[in-house]
């Protein structure tokens, strides 16, 4: 996530025009169900600017050492990691006819232009949801529906890297954002990051957040009990992640990143029965991130130890969401 509060006063291009909100190819790149990455790639982070600063706990080589390390005051124990059913038959069905094991069930399809959606600022239409393709480990992404927000009407939109790449390539080179992130560069280099989450196995969806038509933030939705995260906090089967970016400069040091966490976390909790706890990492040296963090109903939980950074483990638990 970036620093939405403190970089008010980064520079940052216009939002450019993403297209008619098709993708050039319909393949596994701009579908839902490939959309994911190994969260070993990036550490949960942000709420708002660019302030989601990536972690290398990702990587296979991690010390062991670490993996006790900072566990949650809440004195939970840590289950122990292993494949949940759901992966276990994402398995089987990647073994089996590939005529039945990739399923286009045409959800989603045309969302951003169904009658009644608004239009964006600038007057023109929103891009379109992707049809997934294949399967996903969280309750099918690519069909959760756009919500009202204090802000507008928001829509997760899975990201297809033949349309979007230049765009979140243009973010993550924001100063405010590669801070955090470390993406900045050349667009291979964002272009690497959000394939390995499109070629992956399901338990990542990278996305554009759509705010009344206009894209202006990058998501990732991802199954943090699935994630090398997992072996540094009493994770619990289902914990969803969360990773925010917000790009457009205008839209950062105003409390949007929070309104947006809370109205996606909640989105989670309604969208996915099975999980009980949305969490994120934000890097403790990022106190608007943090701070926007608790204004959207998330708890401080502990401090963490990861392989880049030290991090706050925040909360949202689906007990207290009416209450925090």
């Amino acid at each position: 996530m970036s620093p939405t509060d403190a970089t008010a006063d980064a520079v940052s291009a216009p939002v450019p025009d993403v297209g008619d909100g098709t993708c050039p190819t319909q393949d596994a790149d701009c579908t839902a169900g490939g959309a994911h990455r190994n969260t070993g790639h990036m550490a949960p982070e942000d709420g708002t600017a660019g302030d989601a600063d990536r972690s290398t706990d990702h990587e296979a080589a991690e010390d062991d050492s670490t993996q006790g390390a900072d566990r949650s005051t809440d004195h939970e124990d840590t289950l122990e990691l292993r494949l949940p059913d759901e992966l276990v038959a994402f398995t089987e069905m990647g073994q089996s006819d590939p005529g039945t094991g990739d399923t286009d069930t045409g959800a989603g399809q045309g969302q951003g232009h169904e009658q009644g959606q608004p239009s964006r600022r600038d007057g023109t239409a929103p891009p379109a949801l992707l049809t997934p393709h294949g399967y996903d480990l969280l309750d099918g992404v690519a069909e959760w529906r756009p919500i009202t927000t204090p802000a507008g009407v928001f829509h997760l939109v899975p990201v297809c890297v033949e349309r979007d790449l230049p765009l979140v390539c243009r973010w993550m080179n924001d100063p405010a954002v590669a801070a955090f992130w470390e993406l900045a560069g050349p667009q291979n280099v964002t272009e690497e990051h959000l394939r390995s989450q499109l070629d992956g196995d399901g338990r990542s969806v990278p996305c554009l957040g759509v705010l009344e038509g206009t894209p202006m933030s990058y998501w990732e939705i991802y199954r943090a009990d699935l994630d090398p995260l997992a072996r540094h906090y009493p994770a619990r089967p289902h914990d969803t992640g969360i990773h925010l970016l917000i790009g457009t400069v205008t839209d950062r040091g105003r409390g949007l990143g929070g309104t947006l966490l809370r109205a996606v976390a909640d989105l989670v909790l309604d969208r996915r029965p099975a999980c009980a706890r949305v969490v994120a990492e934000p890097d403790l040296r990022n106190v608007p991130s943090i701070t926007a963090f608790l204004s959207a109903g998330f708890r401080f939980s502990a401090e963490v130890d990861l392989p880049a950074k030290r991090a706050a483990l925040m909360i949202r638990d689906r007990s207290l969401r009416d209450l925090m």
